[in-house]
């Protein structure tokens, strides 16, 4: 049995690659998913998390993530989020490989979020605002930029300081980033605002958006999170989702808007709707497009396979 180690998972992930595998799966679909997460409040208030995300293509393959979130990891000096994923042939019910959780979630989640803009973006968007300054944040960089022809990169985090050195990272490898401190002003200038961060208040105010912007809320999981306030909800033209099962029930950005009554759940487009073409993407430039990623077991099954095959083709 093969096991793909982070180090070998980003060497071999190939963003449009990934972003295909994911199309693949929202258009033939999935025959059983399923979530559940396990939680422990520290005496400090931090929340630890516990993940467990399987997913099943009868016939096919299936498998299962296992991913913890400890935010306090890093004053350990460790990743706050680390795990594993199995992977199984469906045929035999053999397990084939297993890869590190927490390399496959970076490339999975930036792939998502990658695919959603590919299909909701303006083809001519050229300037990415990046909003948060955790593990993820180079990740969905890297993986606009391969979809769009982004000429600028803004990235913005409560802690300039702590963006430094994967700035420079990302410049050695011909990406154009620039540390800004002033959020309203950055915002108003993106065609593409992505946020990966753990906030509870809104960060992203909807009177900054411009007219075409695309919104790519990746960061809040638990209801209680919240990454764009109410206006940016009602100014998006539609409202689009990866997984009703990660998002309508958990998400804060998806929850607190059908609570208050600003939608209703049946409301949102899904990725399997919006990848078969049975509902509607942008319809044209001036349209704000909203999109929330709340990940899923199918996710990361289909990159999980894209990323054995081409180990197993690279030998």
């Amino acid at each position: 049995m093969h096991h793909l180690h982070a180090e070998r998972i980003h060497a071999i992930a190939d963003y449009p690659g990934v972003v295909a595998a994911l199309k693949e799966m929202n258009r033939t679909g999935v025959d059983a998913i399923d979530r559940m997460l396990l939680s422990q409040t520290q005496a400090n208030g931090t929340q630890n998390d516990w993940l467990m995300l399987p997913a099943w293509r009868y016939g096919r393959n299936f498998g299962i993530k296992l991913v913890s979130v400890f935010p306090d990891n890093p004053a350990r000096a460790l990743p706050a989020v680390q795990g594993i994923y199995a992977l199984f042939d469906g045929k035999t019910g053999t397990a084939i490989a297993t890869l590190d959780g927490a390399a496959l979630t970076l490339v999975k989640t930036a792939g998502n979020s990658a695919m959603a803009a590919d299909l909701l973006a303006r083809a001519d968007a050229a300037t990415l605002l990046m909003v948060g300054g955790g593990a993820l944040a180079p990740h969905l960089i890297a993986a606009h930029c391969t979809m769009r022809p982004i000429t600028r990169v803004l990235w913005w985090n409560r802690r300039s300081e702590v963006l430094a050195e994967p700035a420079r990272d990302l410049r050695r490898r011909g990406i154009a980033v620039e540390i800004v401190t002033d959020l309203a002003g950055a915002v108003t200038a993106a065609d593409i605002v992505s946020t990966a961060t753990r906030a509870t208040a809104p960060v992203i105010k909807g009177q900054w958006l411009k007219p075409g912007c695309h919104l790519d809320l990746v960061g809040g999981y638990l209801p209680e999170m919240r990454e764009a306030d109410d206006d940016a909800f009602r100014r998006a033209a539609r409202h689009y989702i990866d997984a009703r099962l990660t998002t309508v029930d958990v998400a804060g950005d998806v929850t607190q808007p059908i609570r208050d009554r600003l939608a209703d759940a049946a409301d949102f487009i899904d990725m399997f709707e919006l990848n078969r073409g049975s509902k509607p993407g942008r319809r044209d430039r001036d349209e704000i497009t909203w999109f929330k990623s709340g990940g899923g077991g199918h996710e990361d099954l289909a990159v999980a396979q894209y990323l054995y095959d081409r180990a197993s083709a690279a030998g």
